[in-house]
């Protein structure tokens, strides 16, 4: 089993070549690190910050690796006590208390910064709760070292979202590269110089040993193999370097040129390029000139065909040698031209190798380049047609890949997730897509983009950024300038489709049920049958949801029908699971049985994602039978899948489910360990709704471990985060079960005592105890408690007890038949439901229902689904 920490344990990439130099700079930074919680690395393009953060972060962490043991120890020691958590350490201390590294992009994103942030890191958004506060509440006690990279953009939002972490997170610490300060309080800012440089004059012997001369000879040595400083060339190389103000990126620019000229030719060129730059804006900073001096007698050292290529590759993120060949190409350009230029490029220092995605080698630009190539690409007049050519080729690859992964046969699931990965590496050419189409006023294509990037979005949790694009081409008006005309109804419809698939996802009900109905009209109007499953399956998803068992079972036999009808045969799955998932809910576990197999017969051969869900779907049906063994299985099976493509909350929901049952069967160490792993990929996500039921969770291990203490604390500090969320009183029929066992335990004033105790607690502090180590009772008779929940003080404090210090149940008071209905109101149907379940009148459920209510002295069948819940046996097969 992987465990969270091991997986969510930062991002920093390789380094694509060896570090060089700044040896005095990285340690002044890391002592600075030790002192200040923001420190911002400014200065200008090219000047290496970027790569000096990664560097000091890396060393940062690989240095602290020894401590982190010490430090998850000690972060488990206790709830609401962070003195005792870190006794040697506070949000002041050294850099030796990070056990995390993320690296946040910044450079082609637009968006808010703090979707970035929580998208890179894997914090989900919540619905209702702007997502820099769940940003801010999930690493509120994750010692974690954040890198901003690429701020001048956005520095204002970057400033608000540095603030907000820094009051909110006390073991964070914040680097921001940045061509400007951030200008927030605690924030040290820190001028990243050139390398050191070798004065004039200085003795040949001497030269070799300074950090510019020796950057140039590693970058000329990796472009011309057999490259080294001699007693003819090394002066030739310090000029140069001096010439270039230390610059490592002119630096490496000008040593990829020793394929072509030699080190003195170098210099002298660019000595002259230089002196034509005094004639230009004797304003701009002199690293800018000198920067631009660089690039530009680089850019024009090209050939016209590779200049051409240059400039044209601005308009992606990232790309592989398909792109460049369907974008870059025309008249001037030949497609089979591109790959020569390309190499060149890259032979060049110009275009930078950037790994694989789908068996195809990606490449970038470099910052700067990148702003210098744009520009240039205006200058040419050629930004407004190629942004288009790129548009229209995301949007082939979008609904080519969205074409070919949801049928059933070809190709493979190995192939299928490849191109899934490869999806993910192109997120930022999807936005750039999208914000051109929206740009154009064109709703039509833009809308095909989310329609086709459905699939995408809702397995990496982005369901808030999928239903943003799609509200904004939804409410585009026709006939604005630019503008390219009415939507046609079969895209509008598909896209409707999407939007109401989303809102379930987002928990938005009304938005579901509007745009489901107007897709359904759309469609059926139109004569499109292909979205008409999906808006079906949908409303019957949210009718279950809220209760509405016979309106959810009509909805989704016409979902089935029509998906079939259609021959969609994702919906085909996807329908028949929603179908299995609603007869667990009303009990009928047979036929559940059934239509999960279904389910799997159809997307067997389809996309395994698929399957994964409906094999979640059966672990619940096998726990639901009771058979533990098989609900296992399915769980693990389908976590397998979840893994291979990074579904983390997913995975929570699995781990919770192994958990439960670990629970029932009194394997108490898989219980801990399971629930533990849900509880932090849920907090690692921002999730604070799995957090409340991990909490449940482990107050019912702690039951199952006669701590009735622990248990009633845990069910408090769960009952609260609930309420917080507006999910009503929070006490469902899980924590009335904890609390009849503490008051049965403690008595009913010390059991009221510490769930009270628990409601106080913060959600963060309530997970650090749940996941700290405990006194694992040795046997079922064994009320074993960590000491600050010690029965006695407790009683002391609470008075003196009510019931004798012996709790027992009550008879039950309900006939055979009473307790039959009770059992169907806790699964959700209504009198005239239970009615026809049972073959009876709904005047004589009726009666029933109020003879139940009055035995048990309840007001409502909420009271009585929470004790039918309780006092239920196990369900049979």
């Amino acid at each position: 089993m992987q465990s969270a920490t091991a997986i969510l344990t930062g991002n920093l990439p390789a380094e694509p070549n060896s570090f060089i130099g700044r040896e005095r700079d990285l340690a002044e930074l890391a002592r600075l690190l030790g002192e200040v919680r923001a420190l911002t690395l400014s200065g200008p393009g090219g000047i290496g910050k970027t790569r000096l953060a990664v560097r000091l972060a890396r060393g940062v962490i690989a240095r602290d690796v020894i401590g982190g043991a010490e430090h998850s120890a000690a972060v488990n020691n206790g709830i609401g006590n962070s003195d005792a958590r870190h006794s040697d350490s506070g949000p002041d201390s050294g850099p030796g208390d990070l056990d995390e590294a993320w690296l946040v992009e910044l450079a082609d994103w637009h968006g808010q910064t703090a979707q970035q942030v929580a998208a890179t890191i894997g914090v989900r958004e919540e619905q209702g709760v702007p997502l820099a506060q769940t940003l801010a509440e999930a690493l509120r006690s994750r010692r974690m070292l954040l890198i901003l990279d690429t701020c001048e953009h956005q520095v204002g939002e970057c400033a608000t979202l540095v603030q907000l972490l820094l009051a909110r997170c006390p073991w964070l610490r914040i680097i921001a590269t940045s061509r400007e300060p951030l200008r927030v309080r605690g924030e040290t800012v820190w001028r990243v110089p050139p390398l050191d440089l070798p004065p004039d004059g200085a003795a040949l012997a001497e030269l070799a040993g300074h950090e510019a001369v020796r950057l140039f000879a590693a970058r000329a040595a990796g472009a011309r193999p057999g490259f080294t400083l001699t007693s003819d060339n090394t002066a030739s190389v310090a000029r140069l370097c001096r010439t270039l103000d230390g610059i490592p990126l002119g630096i490496e620019l000008s040593a990829a040129r020793v394929r072509a000229l030699s080190v003195e030719q170098i210099a002298d060129r660019l000595r002259d390029r230089f002196q034509l730059l005094n004639s230009g804006d004797r304003t701009a900073p002199l690293r800018q000139q000198t920067l631009r001096a660089t690039v530009d007698w680089s850019y024009e050292l090209l050939e016209e065909a590779e200049q051409i290529l240059l400039r044209r590759l601005a308009v992606f993120s990232g790309w592989n040698l398909d792109m460049a060949e369907q974008v870059c190409s025309d008249e001037a350009i030949g497609a089979d031209e591109v790959l020569g230029l390309l190499i060149s490029l890259i032979d060049k220092s110009l275009v930078v190798l950037d790994g694989e995605a789908a068996g195809d080698a990606r490449y970038r630009l470099l910052d700067t380049i990148k702003q210098y190539a744009a520009e240039r690409m205006d200058a040419a007049g050629e930004s407004g047609a190629l942004a288009l050519r790129h548009r229209d080729c995301v949007l082939a690859l979008v609904e080519e890949t969205a074409g070919g992964m949801f049928n059933r046969g070809e190709p493979p699931w190995p192939v299928r997730r490849e191109v899934f990965r490869r999806g993910i590496a192109e997120y930022g050419n999807f936005r750039i897509a999208l914000e051109t189409s929206l740009a154009h006023g064109h709703a039509d294509e833009g809308l095909r983009l989310c329609t086709g990037l459905r699939n995408m979005w809702l397995p990496h949790g982005d369901a808030r950024e999928a239903a943003t694009w799609l509200d904004r081409f939804l409410v585009l008006p026709p006939g604005e300038p630019g503008n390219s005309g009415e939507v046609s109804p079969r895209v509008r419809g598909r896209a409707l489709a999407c939007r109401a698939e989303i809102a379930f996802d987002l928990q938005d009900y009304d938005t579901l049920l509007r745009c489901a109905t107007e897709s359904l009209e759309l469609s059926r109007a139109s004569g499109d049958d292909f979205p008409v499953p999906t808006a079906l399956r949908v409303i019957s998803q949210a009718a279950a949801r809220a209760g509405r068992a016979g309106e959810a079972v009509t909805y989704i036999d016409e979902a089935v029908a029509a998906a079939e009808a259609a021959g969609n045969d994702w919906e085909a799955g996807l329908t028949q699971a929603t179908r299995a998932a609603i007869a667990v809910r009303q009990g009928k576990l047979k036929s559940a049985q059934r239509a999960y197999e279904a389910a799997l017969e159809v997307l067997s051969d389809n996309n395994r994602w698929g399957v994964a869900q409906v094999e979640y779907g059966m672990g619940t049906l096998a726990r639901n039978r009771g058979d533990a063994e098989m609900a296992v299985r399915y769980y693990t099976d389908a976590m397998e899948i979840f893994r291979e493509i990074d579904a983390w909350s997913e995975i929570a929901r699995c781990q919770a489910g192994i958990g439960w049952i670990a629970v029932a069967s009194g394997d108490y160490k898989l219980a801990r360990e399971s629930l533990a792993e849900a509880l932090r990929l849920n907090q690692a996500g921002g999730q604070r709704l799995g957090i409340a039921r991990g909490l449940e969770a482990f107050a019912a291990l702690a039951v199952a471990r006669q701590q009735p203490g622990r248990a009633a604390r845990l069910a408090g500090a769960a009952c609260q985060l609930r309420e917080s969320l507006g999910h009503g009183s929070g006490i469902g029929p899980r924590i009335e079960e904890v609390l009849d066992f503490a008051r049965g335990r403690l008595g009913a004033a010390a059991a009221a005592a510490l769930f009270a105790e628990g409601r106080e607690t913060t959600a963060e502090d309530a997970a650090g105890y749940a996941l700290g180590s405990d006194e694992a009772a040795p046997g079922p008779s064994s009320a074993a408690e960590p000491a600050w929940t010690d029965p006695a003080r407790l009683n002391a404090a609470a008075g003196p007890r009510q019931d004798g210090g012996n709790h027992h149940r009550s008879p039950d008071p309900l006939t055979p038949r009473e307790h039959e209905i009770a059992v169907l109101i806790a699964r959700g149907l209504s009198n005239r439901e239970i009615a026809d379940d049972l073959v009876i009148s709904p005047a004589t459920a009726a009666r029933h229902v109020a003879n139940i209510l009055a035995k048990l002295g309840f007001t409502s069948r909420t009271q009585i689904a929470s004790w039918a819940t309780r006092h239920e046996p196990p369900a049979g097969p």
